[in-house]
């Protein structure tokens, strides 16, 4: 039987005449996380988009929870119970924090981790306390932990995070590393990509390096954060 909840295969996709991705494959577990590594304009990014439908693959195949997926709509994709927060967050910063939350809120989904406005505030204590304020008013790293509880709101089974560690502060990073490890251990399924190795190396169970569009390697986590040759070749600017 076939465990993995994400798998890709053959993925190309491309930006106008530009092939930006050329035969990705991944595979994913219910309750595993992947790290997406490379440097930066590697293809990492269009890769979480490709899998969102928010960027329409050329060629390949995606399925999700038993489903292929490739040429659904965004919102679509969405509703399976796939979740993903941008590079940019994409909060709504007019709204409060609290009513960033409401507006993503969807019902219960059978066999994946319930979210409730409280069990959010539980996981992020800052977020609680400032409920009430605008969201473009609370911090950077604030803003990261909402657009994460915002997108869990939607209860998803999976959530694409992409290059969530960039430009927060060691403090928030270390934060934001044991949130993912205890949404993993709820039995979230999370697919991340990153620059930041150690990051990935203490929250991720797999890896693979995306370089110049094409997977460069694929394998365990531990393996890679214990090789630093294939890391100088692949991960260093």
């Amino acid at each position: 039987m076939n465990d993995d909840l994400l798998s890709v295969s053959g993925l190309n996709t491309h930006y106008g005449r530009a092939h930006i991705l050329f035969d990705v494959a991944l595979a994913v577990r219910r309750g595993e996380v992947l790290a997406l590594l490379g440097r930066n304009g590697a293809g990492k990014s269009t890769t979480l988009k490709s899998i969102m439908g928010l960027v329409r693959p050329s060629s390949g195949r995606i399925d999700f929870a038993g489903r292929r997926i490739e040429r659904e709509p965004t919102y679509r994709v969405a509703r399976l119970g796939l979740g993903y927060v941008p590079e940019d967050r994409r909060i709504f910063t007019e709204l409060t924090v609290f009513e960033n939350l409401v507006v993503a809120l969807r019902p219960a989904r059978a066999g994946v981790p319930h979210w409730t406005y409280q069990r959010i505030f539980d996981i992020f204590p800052n977020l609680a306390t400032a409920r009430r304020r605008p969201a473009g008013q609370i911090s950077g790293g604030e803003q990261q932990m909402l657009a994460v509880a915002r997108a869990l709101m939607a209860n998803p089974a999976c959530v694409l995070l992409d290059e969530p560690s960039e430009g927060l502060a060691p403090l928030i990073v270390e934060q934001l590393a044991q949130t993912i490890k205890l949404l993993k251990s709820e039995g979230l399924t999370v697919v991340l990509s990153e620059q930041n190795i150690h990051f990935a190396g203490y929250v991720a169970d797999h890896a693979i390096i995306i370089e110049k569009g094409r997977v460069a390697y694929a394998g365990r986590m531990a393996e890679l954060a214990g090789d630093s040759e294939l890391q100088h070749e692949y991960l260093t600017a």
